[in-house]
């Protein structure tokens, strides 16, 4: 009963936390880990809905992370599942069933779903004890599945999910479904935006600003651990950057389409113009009451595309408004001159841009791209963030995976 006490205690305390996540992939990260640590799990993975299928978001597991050299992440595989009852995730969003399954390798032939095995062959790792649970909005629509696996007791060994696991986390995954329909929603406002900037700027597209705001929480992250940042500022700074970083170019919804999609290269009168994006963009969220979100979304839209070396651009903004000192700013920012978020996002929106495909150009090869981010060491980027850039690589790769272009 004590342990139930606690466990009811720490829901209560979630909720809250959970309301003040914005992001949904920041969010989907914690509801996952939260639920596993509620119940005790070794792994896990979070699924939710899409194009009618369950697609994987996050997938987590204590134990093959121990392996991993210090500050490197879990590459999981991406990979979607028919909605339906042959599998055990699928069963669950079909039907709004919670399953506890004590070993799923001896799921008997005659349920409903069955057990697919050949993910823990290629893992390495043996699934057992397993409780997958919906994800069910206020009105009953099932948005997700939250699947724990290997529930453990104090001395490791794996053991059975119990009813009151099931109970804890049936109730937990109410109150995150909640909240995530609200990340939901910020998300498709957000991308609104996007889409708005893309009929302008075929550049702009979703998934290059969910690839940008991805790199760039990752390279944060790498950041704020060298520099020794607390987890609680980490969390909370992750949390706004992913949404942030999104909408870095969101001022180029008020250039021109004659410049926007000119296929040659800009005259200097042109280029004036084009640079004005990121003051424009910036406006958008200066504002008497700033959130830290309009402060962190300003300082990106406004300065990353200023250099390191102080070449960049728009430079130096000063004076009550930008308008009015913008055809003639100082001198460009340099160095720690410029937000750490401009100099990540900086390094993550060129990464992308040389990477992608576009109608006016085709991607670069990855070698190339590679050699041009450290060339650009020293004048263009923060050459920290060039370094810690590179000792990333596995993750970005891995972002690059979840967001990718879909071919014409």
């Amino acid at each position: 009963m004590k342990t139930s006490k606690l466990q009811l205690k720490h829901i209560i305390e979630l909720d809250c936390e959970l309301n003040r996540v914005k992001d949904q992939d920041i969010l989907l990260e914690r509801i996952l880990l939260e639920a596993r640590k509620m119940v005790g799990a070794d792994a896990g993975s979070i699924y939710i809905i899409e194009d009618n299928k369950l697609a994987i978001n996050y997938s987590q597991n204590d134990t093959i992370q121990a392996d991993l050299p210090p500050g490197q992440k879990l590459i999981y595989s991406l990979f979607k599942v028919e909605i339906n009852t042959k599998s055990i995730a699928g069963y669950v969003a079909a039907t709004g069933a919670v399953i506890n399954i004590p070993d799923v390798y001896k799921t008997g032939k005659s349920a409903p779903y069955q057990y697919d095995s050949s993910y823990d062959k290629l893992s390495g790792y043996m699934n057992k004890s397993m409780l997958a649970i919906p994800l069910r909005t206020i009105t009953g629509r099932i948005v997700g599945v939250i699947q724990v696996i290997n529930a453990t007791d104090k001395d490791g060994k794996i053991i059975p999910f119990t009813k009151d696991d099931e109970l804890f986390v049936t109730h937990f995954a109410d109150n995150a479904a909640m909240a995530l329909e609200r990340a939901q929603m910020t998300r498709a406002i957000i991308l609104r935006m996007i889409r708005m900037a893309e009929l302008r700027d075929p550049k702009e597209t979703g998934m290059h600003v969910n690839r940008v705001a991805g790199y760039s929480v990752e390279l944060y992250e790498a950041w704020a651990r060298k520099h020794n940042i607390s987890e609680k500022e980490v969390q909370r700074n992750r949390d706004i950057l992913r949404m942030a970083a999104m909408l870095h170019d969101v001022g180029k919804v008020a250039i021109s389409d004659a410049i926007l999609k000119k296929p040659a290269k800009f005259t200097p009168e042109e280029f004036a113009i084009m640079k004005a994006h990121t003051w424009l963009g910036a406006d958008l969220f200066k504002d008497s009451e700033q959130s830290e979100f309009d402060d962190m979304a300003m300082q990106i839209a406004l300065t990353h595309h200023e250099k390191w070396n102080g070449d960049g651009y728009p430079g130096r903004m000063t004076g009550a408004g930008w308008r009015e000192n913008a055809s003639s700013p100082g001198r460009g920012l340099s160095g720690e001159e410029i937000p750490i978020w401009g100099r990540i996002v900086a390094v993550t929106d060129v990464y992308d841009a040389l990477s992608s495909r576009r109608v006016y150009k085709e991607s670069w090869p990855e070698e190339q791209v590679l050699s041009e981010i450290r060339k650009l060491s020293g004048t263009s980027f923060d050459p920290e963030l060039v370094e810690l850039f590179f000792e990333i690589m596995p993750m970005l790769k891995h972002v690059e995976s979840r967001y990718h272009e879909i071919p014409d």
